[in-house]
């Protein structure tokens, strides 16, 4: 008897033992400054993580696995609008179609590797069908890339309208082609309900349209993300109980204070769409409605968006998150859209990083798990060498990044 229990002890000690060897290790990141995402500021912080999670917030003075205590630690950074598949091809021009499935996924590989190695841990590509199939490569093959949530495909006033003398959809056709946008593995909905800028802007969706679009989503569960620029557009958008709305170039203030009086989201793309499509003119002109006329519509309206996002900083409770429309010849340049929303359009450096992190996860509905530094949230850290507070720029120099608790860049 008294050998079983022996036996017994020796057992449960081995067991022990084998629990405590098994038990998983504690990474640590010291920072000399963090900022939280949630407008928090702390100096010499060490973040524990342990499997891919953040578990304490708080000041040791121990050895750390990371020691950043030169460099600004902040959240992941969040793009609410991106395209990751747009490329240039081998001629370097614009790739409007045409290319194998196989060569799409691999620009968007390597557009996927510049967008996280330059802090953005997060993305929304909208959208096409190939963001599923880049999202399963980079997830398989265990590549360098942001999380990716997608639209799969785009749905405008024609969607499912095939047949009908207008040309136009029915409310019951939008409807469908929500369903059939959830069924095909969209995370959420992406909807044009005006013209592009290279084609003025108008309103293209009808007000009814958009009532039976955002409202089938949202029975489904699904977020809408909605393309308006003109001022009825946003209106019909708003009215229509759509989550946001992307854009907004001519939006007035009326439509502003109607977006913050209804908590619809407002991502404004100011500082990089535009800018990068002037600056790659010879690769997109001639492709599509890349014309001579909607470039000179895309020159103008330059400044008018830049006022127009003066006077959205200045609207009361409006909830500006952070989108870039970036395309081919923007991945990895995402953050220059920060920049211009503080350089030229004049938003504290503060908000900004706020938009860029916990406010885009709140409207993403994923704010319990991104875009902020807190015990509970995924451990998605970005460093960068310098105070952002004091000078935006220092957000361009990302040092180190980390994405679920796994190192994608360090110093």
């Amino acid at each position: 008897m008294i050998r079983l229990i022996v036996s017994a002890l020796a057992l449960a000690s081995c067991a022990a033992v084998l629990v405590v060897a098994q038990a998983p290790s504690d990474i640590t990141v010291r920072a000399g400054r963090l900022l939280d995402g949630r407008g928090g500021s702390r100096q010499n912080v060490v973040v524990t993580i342990r499997d891919g999670r953040i578990t304490g917030v708080g000041q040791s003075s121990g050895p750390v696995t990371y020691d950043l205590s030169k460099y600004t630690l902040l959240p992941g950074f969040i793009d609410t609008h991106v395209h990751l598949l747009w490329h240039f091809g081998p001629d370097g021009r614009f790739v409007a179609g045409g290319e194998s499935r196989e060569d799409r996924v691999k620009a968007g590989i390597a557009n996927a590797k510049l967008t996280v190695e330059s802090g953005f841990t997060t993305v929304q590509s909208v959208g096409e069908a190939g963001d599923l199939d880049l999202r399963k490569a980079l997830d398989e093959q265990r590549l360098p890339g942001p999380r990716i949530l997608t639209s799969v495909r785009q749905i405008n006033e024609r969607t499912g309208g095939r047949g009908n003398p207008s040309g136009l959809a029915t409310p019951d056709q939008l409807r469908a082609a929500i369903r059939d946008a959830q069924a095909a593995g969209a995370d959420l909905i992406k909807l044009f309900a005006s013209a592009s800028i290279r084609d003025g802007g108008k309103q293209t969706m009808t007000d009814e349209q958009l009532r039976a679009a955002c409202g089938e989503a949202r029975a489904l569960g699904l977020r809408t993300l909605v393309h308006a620029h003109s001022p009825e557009s946003i209106r019909a958008a708003v009215n229509a109980g759509c989550t946001t709305v992307e854009h907004g170039n001519f939006a007035t203030d009326e439509v502003l204070k109607l977006m913050a009086e209804k908590g619809t989201y407002f991502d404004p793309n100011v500082g990089l769409v535009l800018q990068n499509y002037l600056e790659h003119k010879p690769q997109y002109l001639g492709i599509g409605n890349y014309t001579e006329e909607g470039f000179a519509a895309m020159e103008k309206v330059v400044p008018v968006v830049i006022d127009m996002f003066k006077r959205a900083l200045k609207t009361p409770n409006l909830k500006i998150v952070y989108g870039t429309d970036a395309v081919a010849g923007a991945h990895g340049r995402n953050i220059e859209e920060a920049v211009v929303r503080v350089r030229d359009g004049g938003q504290k450096p503060m908000d900004a990083i706020v938009s860029l992190t916990s406010r885009s996860a709140e409207s993403m509905r994923m704010q319990d798990r991104i875009g902020a530094i807190a015990a509970g949230l995924d451990a998605d850290l970005v460093a960068v060498d310098g105070d952002p507070i004091a000078d935006i720029r220092a957000l361009r120099k990302v040092v180190f990044v980390m994405k679920s608790g796994a190192i994608v860049r360090k110093p």
